[in-house]
Formats: C-alpha cells, sequence, structure tokens
C-alpha cells in the first residue's frame, strides 16, 4: 500500500467518485463527539488565517490533520469516472462532503460566486460525464444513507421530513447553522466575503488527511481491522459484516443481494440500539450476534472477542456464507419478535421469568437454539417441555440460593447434548440432563429440598424484587380460572408484608417474650408473609391492627389492615388471604400460608420425582443483636439484605432498592453519581459493610450494579 497527505482539493479536486461499499456501517458520528469539535477546529484554523501576517506565499498558518481514510481500486472501464471503493474512513469523508456543501450553500448565499464554484468543484463532479445521477457525487454513502444524503446535498429544495431527522441531515444542518452564524457574526467584518473567502481557502487547502491506497495483493479486510478504532468505534456487528461480505466478494457472490436479503435490517436503529447488558449498555446487534453465535457454534463466546471468534470459526470451518448468512437472519428475526410471544405460552413466560425477572440472559442461547428449528422437525411439546424443565431447574435453584456461576457452561453442554441428539426429543433431553446433575453447581433442587428451604428462608430480604415478585405473579396466575376478568396477573405490582415489618407499633398482641419477637421477626419475611398489592399501600394503612376492631380501640379509624388490604387488590392470592384469616394473622397462619404456596410452587415449577434429595448449603445467618455493622440508621436494612445474597453481581433499580429500604432513596442518590461511591455517607458505608460496591450507576435509568469486592 502506499501512503500520501493530501488536501481536500487534491483529493475531491477532480472527477471522482468514493463509494461507500454497502456492507459498511450507517453514518454514525454525532455533533457532541464529532460534528462540533470538527468544526472548532476548522474555525480556528480559519480566523488564524484571518489574523495571520501575509508574506511572499500568502497568509501562514499550520494545517490541520483530520485522519487517515483507506482506498482500494476496483477496475473501472476506460471512460467512466474514476471510482475508488472506501476501506475506511467513510464516516470522515462523509461528513467532510457535508461540511463543504454547507460551506458552498452559505457561500452561495452571503459570499461571492467564485468562491461558491469553488466550493462546488469539491462535492460534485461534471455533470456531462454522469450516467447516473447519483454519480454527480464525489462520496456516495452505503444504501441506507444515500437518500438522506442525497436530500441533504441538493440545495434546490428542503429536506423531506421524512429524513430531517437522519443524523446525515442533521449533520448538514448544523454546518449550515455553524457557518452562516460565523460569516455573519455582529462583532466581525461588515462584509462576510472575506470570512466565506478565508473559510474556502481553509478548507481547500489547510485541512490534510493521509491517503491510504491499496495495491494489488494488500488484504482490506486486516487493515480495516487495524484501522477500526479510529471516530466512533466500530460495532462487533460491523467487523463481522465487513469480513463476511468482503469474503463473498473474494468468490464473485452478488454481494449486493446478500447484504439486502439477510443484512440490512440489521443497520437499523433497532438493532443500534444501547440497550442495558449488566452494568453496561451495549448495541442490541452485538448482544444478538454474541447469543446467536453460541448457539451457532456451541463455543463460549466472550463479548470482547465476538469478531475475532466469528471470524476463526468462519476461517476454519470453511463455511459457505449464504447458509451462514440465512442463519443469522433467522436467529435475528427470532430474536427480535420474543416479546411477540404469547404470555400465557412456554416460550413468552421463559422470556419474562428467566430472562427477565431473573435476568439470566445467558441462557439465551438456549432459547434461540429451540426456536431454530421448524414443528416437523421439534414439536412444540418437546420445545415447550425443555423450557419448563429449565426454567424449573433455575426458579428452584434461586429459590434455595444456589450459586449461578456454572450456569454458562451447564447451557453449553446443554446445546451440544441437545444438538447431537437431534431436535426431536430436546425436551427429553433437557429434563434427563438436568435430572442427571449431582454437582452442587447444577443439583436440580427436589420437591422436599425446596419446601426444606423455603419453610424458613427470609426470601424478602435474599431475593431481588423482581424475582419475588415474579414468583408471587406466577402463584397468583396458578390461582386464576379461565372464568376470571384477567387471564393473567398484573406486572409491576408492589410486594407488600401482611405482618408489617413494622409490626412493634400496633401488633403486638400475644408478643410476651424476647422469642416471641425474634420468631416473629423470622417469620416476617418468609413466603408465607408475603402478598401482591396493585399500588403502593400508604404505610400509615399498611402498619395498620389486622382488624377493623382492633382499628377503631387504638383510635386508629374504622379500617384494619385486612380492609385495607382487601380494597387495595383484586387477586385471588389476597382474597384467599383475607378469606382464611378473618380475626387474626399470627405464626401459625404464616406458617400454614407459607406451605400453602411452596407448594403451588412445586406445581407451578415441577421436577422429575426421582430426583436424588440434597441438602440446601448452609444460609447466611442474620447478624446478632449488637453485631451489625457501622451502617447507619435507615440503611441498615440494605446491609442486612446484601448480606443474604449469594450472587456476585447485583443488577439493581432504585425502586428496588426503596423497596429493601422501606423508605425512600435521599434526594442526593438520584442526583449525583458521586454520591453512590462516597465511603462517608450513610449509603455508602450500608454498601461498604456487606461488603459490596455501587458501580455503573445511570441516572436516567434509575439503575446502578452492586459489586461484590
Amino acid at each position: 500500500m502506499q501512503a500520501f497527505t493530501r488536501s481536500p482539493a487534491e483529493i475531491f479536486g477532480y472527477d471522482i467518485r468514493y463509494v461507500i461499499p454497502l456492507f459498511q456501517r450507517p453514518y454514525v458520528w454525532d455533533e457532541e463527539l464529532q460534528w462540533a469539535p470538527l468544526w472548532a477546529d476548522v474555525r480556528t484554523v480559519a480566523e488564524n488565517i484571518l489574523n495571520a501576517p501575509v508574506g511572499y506565499l500568502g497568509p501562514q498558518a499550520s494545517p490541520h490533520f483530520l485522519g487517515a481514510i483507506v482506498l482500494d481500486q476496483p477496475l473501472v472501464p476506460t471512460g467512466y469516472i474514476a471510482v475508488r471503493n472506501v476501506v475506511d474512513g467513510q464516516q470522515r469523508l462523509t461528513t467532510l462532503q457535508l461540511l463543504l456543501d454547507a460551506a458552498q450553500w452559505v457561500a452561495q448565499q452571503h459570499g461571492a460566486p467564485v468562491d461558491a464554484q469553488a466550493l462546488r468543484a469539491l462535492v460534485q463532479n461534471t455533470p456531462a460525464i454522469t450516467q447516473q445521477r447519483w454519480e454527480i457525487f464525489k462520496v456516495w454513502p452505503t444504501d441506507r444513507d444515500q437518500a438522506a444524503f442525497e436530500a441533504a446535498m441538493d440545495d434546490d429544495q428542503e429536506v423531506p421530513s421524512e429524513l430531517a431527522a437522519t443524523r446525515i441531515a442533521q449533520a448538514h444542518a448544523f454546518f449550515v447553522k455553524e457557518i452562516t452564524a460565523w460569516a455573519t457574526a455582529t462583532d466581525g467584518p461588515a462584509d462576510p466575503v472575506p470570512r466565506i473567502r478565508t473559510l474556502a481557502q481553509t478548507l481547500r487547502d489547510h485541512l490534510k488527511l493521509v491517503v491510504i491506497d491499496l495495491e494489488p495483493g494488500d488484504n482490506a479486510q486486516v487493515i480495516f481491522e487495524t484501522l477500526n478504532h479510529r471516530g466512533a468505534p466500530l460495532l462487533a456487528a460491523d467487523l463481522m459484516k465487513n469480513f463476511v461480505f468482503q469474503l463473498a466478494g473474494a468468490h464473485d457472490a452478488d454481494v449486493v443481494g446478500l447484504y439486502r436479503k439477510y443484512w440490512q435490517d440489521l443497520d437499523s436503529d433497532y438493532w443500534r440500539a444501547r440497550v442495558a447488558r449488566g452494568r453496561q449498555y451495549v448495541p442490541r446487534v452485538d448482544i444478538f450476534v454474541n447469543h446467536w453465535m453460541v448457539a451457532r457454534f456451541l463455543k463460549e463466546v466472550p463479548a470482547d472477542r465476538i469478531f475475532t471468534a466469528f471470524r476463526d470459526e468462519v476461517r476454519a470451518g470453511k463455511l459457505e456464507i449464504e447458509p451462514l448468512l440465512a442463519d443469522l437472519d433467522a436467529g435475528a428475526k427470532t430474536f427480535a419478535t420474543l416479546d411477540s410471544w404469547p404470555v400465557d405460552s412456554a416460550v413468552g413466560q421463559f422470556r419474562y421469568r428467566a430472562l427477565q425477572a431473573l435476568d439470566s440472559a445467558v441462557v439465551t442461547p438456549l432459547l434461540l437454539w429451540l426456536l431454530r428449528w421448524p414443528e416437523k422437525e421439534m414439536p412444540a411439546r418437546q420445545r415447550d417441555k425443555a423450557l419448563r424443565s429449565f426454567e424449573s431447574w433455575l426458579v428452584r435453584r434461586t429459590l434455595c440460593r444456589l450459586t449461578a456461576k456454572d450456569i454458562n457452561r451447564l447451557v453449553l453442554d446443554l446445546l451440544r447434548e441437545m444438538n447431537a441428539a437431534g431436535p426431536a426429543n430436546a425436551g427429553d433431553v433437557v429434563e434427563r440432563y438436568l435430572a442427571a446433575q449431582t454437582a452442587d453447581s447444577r443439583v436440580w433442587p427436589s420437591d422436599d429440598v425446596v419446601r426444606t428451604a423455603l419453610e424458613t428462608e427470609p426470601l424478602y430480604k435474599s431475593l431481588l424484587r423482581a424475582r419475588l415478585r415474579m414468583v408471587l405473579e406466577a402463584i397468583e396466575d396458578n390461582r386464576r380460572t379461565a372464568k376470571s376478568e384477567e387471564a393473567r396477573c398484573p406486572r409491576g405490582l408492589t410486594v407488600e408484608h401482611v405482618l408489617p415489618q413494622a409490626w412493634r407499633e400496633h401488633w403486638t398482641t400475644g408478643i410476651t417474650s424476647e422469642s416471641d419477637a425474634a420468631e416473629r421477626d423470622s417469620l416476617m419475611h418468609t413466603l408465607g408473609n408475603l402478598t401482591l398489592v396493585n399500588g403502593r399501600l400508604n404505610p400509615a394503612l399498611s402498619n395498620r391492627p389486622w382488624t377493623d376492631e382492633q382499628a377503631l380501640e387504638r383510635g386508629l379509624g374504622p379500617t384494619g389492615k385486612r380492609t385495607e388490604l382487601a380494597k387495595h387488590s383484586t387477586l385471588k392470592l389476597n382474597a384467599d388471604l383475607v378469606h382464611g384469616a378473618a380475626t387474626a394473622w399470627d405464626h401459625d397462619l404464616i406458617r400454614a400460608r407459607t406451605a400453602e404456596l411452596t407448594e403451588a410452587v412445586l406445581e407451578i415449577w415441577p421436577a422429575p420425582q426421582d430426583l436424588a434429595p440434597r441438602a440446601v448449603p448452609a444460609q447466611r445467618d442474620p447478624l446478632p443483636a449488637g453485631d451489625e455493622p457501622s451502617a447507619e440508621g435507615k440503611y441498615q436494612p440494605l446491609t442486612q439484605w446484601l448480606l443474604a445474597q449469594a450472587a456476585e453481581e447485583l443488577p439493581i433499580t432504585f425502586d428496588d432498592l426503596e423497596d429493601v429500604l422501606g423508605t425512600p432513596l435521599a434526594p442526593s442518590a438520584r442526583r449525583h453519581p458521586p454520591y453512590w461511591y462516597s465511603p462517608s455517607n450513610s449509603l455508602g458505608k450500608a454498601i461498604a459493610a456487606a461488603g459490596f460496591k455501587a458501580t455503573g450507576v445511570n441516572l436516567n435509568a434509575e439503575r446502578l450494579v452492586l459489586r461484590r469486592k
């Protein structure tokens, strides 16, 4: 390859077309990171020229370096406009053309015709020698951006409303606005012509790029990968796309046809949008291709090695491009439509319960693998059996507080087992494989193990709120019939204690000793004392005595907690609760309801009856009185709750934390990210006392990740 330093006048000053292949990523530069800094640099050079002393060779000013572009030269028949394919630097070249055209438009409105013509020569080829309308442009972007680019570069008409929100149209409008304001500034010369002439001179001659021309035999893909860190970082999917279509072109495949059939949708805003993955926000397309590759290649694919793993698999397997792209496209359609499955289907339930509520995205490859097969190859009953078996395994282990550290390897092993056996009996394979596991990190808890765990487990403290809410929702769903007004339990309800956490205020009847109080405290967070309500109960109402008579006796108004709970809920869960406790809510009723709801859990998430009974690992004991860590006041419940967690990382929302605390967060926690990281305030002390630290605080999304130190 050959590298030369060139100015825009040298790059665009003759009839030539710089074509961005359609498999390159779309235009992604924005105002904050690229347009505004570029304009600031160009403006500085222009002002330096305006203020520089004039020498023998004209005003002296240092040029501004814009970076590098890599070009490949395809064969073009004699008599046609010269063409260069842009291997790297398409964002830079597109932006430079938009800037030059915006300056040309301002020069046409406020400057001298000669300057407007000089700039027009850098954005348009000679019309007489063009054969297609788009050949007039010096740069021709990838197909997704072509309509917006053509509209933005047309000085004779407004950009259509449907294209005005595109980044290309916005970039052109930004440069027009900034150049106009600078050229016609009231604190500058009254005549804008000198400023515009200086700007034209700057844009033509005082900007520099390194132009790397590839020679025959140069590997365009290797050079592309080496330079991909420039400007806006490339997505893993961008690198994959470039690689696979370069390969397709080398084998004389129909690159345009393959791209439009299999990849074009992946370049849409939906796929490039950033979504939460743990403490990070990652483009949706990169999350998808990571899961798809695990399901496709049956190998672990680290999130930071998606492209290299893909490239190595394609090279080692000598895979055919079209079948590979077809499989990727089918997987993308499956992934994009996961939320369209009925909520009461096995797929819809698995998506909500496993992927969302249990926040176990690592099992997504399993779901993609099961959904890739048509009914004739994998009967729906086998698919559903596989999902329900895995969901049961996952929920039971979560309720028993068993580790999730080995789940990624378990998913891989399951995928290999199913792949070897074929799709026809996938459900049988999953159930048989999970039932045979004996390691602590993989065992499927039996009914007796779950009963033993839930009998005393303080679920309110040991489960994230979304997980606990999902379990109670599933119990409610299980109690509803087809005749219910609503077939499914509403989402987003609040988890409520029946016996309130502040029971000492109005619930001391029958408590005659410290052991009675300790027993009540131990039962307070168990499954039998928890329910769902349609909205947050007023704390004053939530803490009232159970019956109306007790409320009247204490001068608290005409209604007790039982009446208020019935008033705030239409759930079967609460109707049964209120009906079964007409006069009191005591320890025996809590234990009985825990046993009753546990049986519902075992019915919703069944397991093979011949599972080997294995002891549940010892739970963390509550801190003895007087041994609490040095967390202050209202934040002690957070410390206690964190100490009960088994996970290394806890993605959590601000609302979840307020549920744990039973009180609102301090206003500073919602306004200032540093508040979460300070070891000196009460919140920071509570988190540190449990051995955790706050990371990835996002005030807009109101979420963060608590990570074990």
